[in-house]
């Protein structure tokens, strides 16, 4: 489906500054920017609880580095698009299912993700009873990073992939990955912090991403999973949970009756 705007169009390598700067460039650069940043939050979200296991000193830096090496990946399958289009094509035939490279890649990643996500809720879990009794054990820079990286790549392609479907012209579709970046560099700090604070977002940003891993699992077995119906069900279910902050905040005693 994405095979023929994947392909050079001849004549178009030198266009004109006002053939670039066309209504239906700077349209598609809008809408590419909104969905970036959209499909980019489950990335902000993984990347803060990941670096909520460094020493407090360290995770500024690792949400940094994070998304940083997001955009690279971003940009350099963007760069790689005749690869990219190849990972549409099917490989090989299984239980009725042709397979491409990027089911494959979905498959791994959503395996990953559900088997990380079950990780961190069991080791949160873990993490409060070892808090309660004085001990706080940290991860490594070094393989938090080389989680970040993993993640990084699935998380990019499926968002790459939508993007090549919705422009044709390079240079908005790398624009639309640098400007989503920097706005999830601009709030990733506040969501991290927002997140370590408040322990029942955190539980409920992993339940997330191991929905999105179900998600993708599912999108490498060609099982679509309407992303729109999944996406209010993680607002409404992130609405409820802001209420449920405003009541206790309302309950909790103020100063005066402490």
């Amino acid at each position: 489906m994405h095979d023929a705007r994947l392909a050079p169009r001849p004549g178009k390598e030198t266009e004109p500054v006002a053939d670039i700067f066309t209504m239906e460039n700077l349209l598609a650069l809008l809408t590419l920017t909104t969905m970036e940043i959209v499909l980019g939050i489950d990335n902000v979200v993984f990347i803060a609880i990941l670096s909520a296991r460094l020493e407090p000193s360290k995770r500024n830096r690792a949400r940094r580095i994070g998304l940083a090496l997001a955009m690279v990946v971003r940009v350099l399958l963007l760069l790689g698009l005749q690869w990219v289009s190849k990972l549409t094509k099917p490989l090989f035939h299984l239980v009725g299912h042709d397979f491409a490279g990027r089911h494959l890649i979905f498959i791994v990643g959503g395996l990953f993700l559900i088997a990380k996500a079950t990780y961190e809720i069991h080791h949160k879990i873990q993490d409060h009873e070892a808090t309660a009794e004085g001990v706080t054990k940290y991860a490594s820079m070094r393989s938090i990073i080389i989680q970040i990286i993993l993640l990084d790549i699935v998380f990019s392609l499926d968002s790459v992939i939508p993007a090549v479907g919705m422009a044709r012209a390079l240079w908005v579709m790398i624009t639309a990955v640098v400007l989503a970046v920097v706005v999830m560099l601009l709030f990733a700090g506040k969501i991290g912090d927002f997140i370590e604070r408040h322990p029942t977002f955190k539980m409920l940003a992993l339940s997330f991403l191991l929905l999105i891993g179900v998600m993708l699992l599912a999108e490498g077995f060609e099982r679509h999973i309407e992303k729109g119906y999944v996406y209010f069900a993680m607002a409404f279910a992130l609405g409820v949970e802001l209420l449920n902050l405003r009541v206790r905040k309302a309950r909790a005693p103020g100063p005066e009756q402490g």
